[in-house]
């Protein structure tokens, strides 16, 4: 493909960066796509977009070299070392990582890749699968504004809400502000579906007025079918977030600032998967509430 448009490595095609690597396939972007399962990058192929073997393969040509994967660790190995992405980037080129990892990470990613001339943005995402799929992401980023300004395009395919927070790591921060909200969010929600079903309640209509007021919120709104249907087939699993407010409270301790409301909801987070459903979508602290009021089995 003969266009202007800077090419793209994109590392990570799990839940999110399927479907966003897709939609910057879709905006006239040439993807080169590495993942550790071959059937993913297939799917990006019959997309539109090109596979690669290897991390190195994949950001050899790449002017822009995207990461989504899940964690701190994943973000580490698939950077360093020599197969990794700041071995095998050319010089110039600018990794954004929109996986969701600690602030520290990125601030040491950052500090490692000016070494290697590859420039750096942390651009975590929040809006879950439906929004990656839609591109209507908020992508809270973290920076130079130069940088930023470069990326913005592409970001712009990808996500609504496009933001730079702060320094490196900013973005992080916002992020995991991002998932105490929501999980405080979720947790109010699934207590409040608790309390009408044992009062009685028709639970559709009830939701539905909720959240026609004060107490509506796009959680609600996201998460409305999943407390009816108790569906909980994972758009972002328990895992993952139990990961997140590990991260948020570290973070939260480590700056001074208390959490007394998201510590417990961690705790019920952590308990949830201690449970065995860590591979549930997050709506699933329902289940817990329900536990809690001798409601399931």
């Amino acid at each position: 493909m003969s266009n202007n448009l800077p090419k793209v490595a994109w590392i990570g095609l799990g839940i999110m960066g399927s479907p966003m690597s897709e939609n910057l396939v879709k905006a006239g972007y040439e993807v080169t796509g590495y993942t550790l399962e071959q059937d993913k990058i297939d799917r990006l192929v019959a997309a539109g977009g090109k596979g690669a073997p290897s991390i190195a393969d994949a950001v050899a040509d790449a002017d822009v070299v995207i990461t989504m994967v899940p964690a701190s660790p994943q973000v580490e190995a698939i950077a360093y070392g020599p197969e990794g992405i700041l071995e095998n980037a050319k010089r110039g080129a600018l990794l954004i990582d929109m996986s969701s990892i600690t602030p520290q990470t990125s601030v040491d990613l950052a500090k490692n890749a000016l070494d290697k001339g590859v420039r750096v943005l942390d651009a975590p995402v929040s809006g879950g699968e439906a929004g990656a799929v839609e591109a209507v992401l908020s992508i809270m980023v973290g920076g130079e504004q130069a940088d930023f300004d470069t990326a913005r395009p592409l970001l712009e395919a990808l996500g609504r809400t496009i933001v730079l927070c702060g320094p490196h790591g900013s973005g992080q921060t916002v992020k995991a502000a991002n998932q105490l909200i929501v999980a405080v969010n979720i947790q109010a929600c699934a207590e409040a579906v608790v309390f009408l079903e044992k009062s009685g309640v028709d639970l559709a209509a009830a939701l539905d007025v909720l959240n026609g007021g004060l107490a509506g919120s796009t959680v609600l709104t996201r998460k409305k079918d999943n407390f009816l249907k108790r569906d909980f087939a994972p758009g972002f699993r328990i895992d993952l977030h139990h990961k997140d407010m590990g991260i948020v409270t570290d973070a939260a301790r480590n700056v001074g600032a208390a959490l007394p409301v998201g510590a417990v909801v961690a705790q019920l987070v952590a308990s949830l998967r201690a449970q065995g459903d860590g591979g549930l979508d997050h709506s699933a602290l329902l289940r817990s509430v329900e536990r809690l009021s001798g409601s399931q089995a």
